[in-house]
């Protein structure tokens, strides 16, 4: 009703608040990604720090319940909704997931402590979110150095987080080098569009000044259609 304009945005925010106290991931899964619609929206206007500190609010409680460790007897769903919720709050900034996804990541790049599967995502997207051209350098470093493909692509999906200008220009170079196979180009580009409002500027300058490279390399390909839907 809200995306059809027949009530305000503000009752499906207070509908949420509602939420807190779910334990249910499909649940949590549905409230982020409508979240996230939300902040793509607010991202052009005043209201974009506000909608962060109002995600802060609403995954605080569930992510203190999770923690960042599995306990006993926990299932897959469960493993999922706490990867879910520290990516959601690390992008949103919350200072204690970001101070600890920086210690856990200095630990894995060290091979002090080696992060889950779970957990790569999530503490790959906040420090890059809120990170430098080290911080870069180093995620590329990790996905020159990964065996396996699951790795890589998961590194390459969480690179366009980076919000300086300079640095997104760098992966959306990198989406078109070597490194890169060309069907995960896609995948780069496409999160670089969805990491940030500079970054959807930036995809969609870049798209264009490379379209004859990108088009005679998928044709009419479905990766072609979904390039221009990201």
């Amino acid at each position: 009703q809200a995306r059809a304009g027949i009530i305000s945005t503000v009752e499906v925010l207070k509908v949420m608040e509602a939420f807190v106290n779910e334990p249910n991931y499909t649940v949590w899964s549905d409230l982020s990604c409508n979240l996230g619609i939300l902040s793509t929206l607010l991202s052009h206007t005043d209201f974009y720090e506000e909608i962060q500190v109002f995600v802060k609010d609403v995954f605080s409680p569930i992510g203190e319940r999770l923690g960042w460790d599995p306990k006993p007897g926990e299932g897959h769903l469960d493993a999922l909704l706490r990867g879910l919720v520290l990516g959601k709050l690390g992008k949103a900034g919350h200072k204690a997931t970001l101070e600890e996804a920086r210690r856990r990541f200095k630990d894995h790049v060290e091979g002090k402590h080696i992060l889950s599967a779970d957990l790569r995502s999530p503490v790959y997207v906040t420090i890059l979110k809120h990170g430098d051209s080290t911080t870069l350098d180093t995620m590329l470093k990790l996905h020159k150095q990964a065996d396996m493909q699951e790795e890589k692509n998961r590194i390459e999906r969480v690179l366009g987080a980076i919000s300086q200008p300079e640095l997104i220009q760098k992966v959306l170079t990198f989406a078109l080098s070597e490194e890169v196979r060309p069907q995960d180009t896609v995948s780069v580009i496409g999160g670089v569009a969805g990491g940030s409002k500079q970054g959807r500027k930036a995809a969609w300058k870049f798209v264009r000044d490379n379209w004859e490279e990108l088009y005679n390399r998928y044709q009419g390909g479905f990766l072609i259609s979904r390039l221009i839907k990201v």
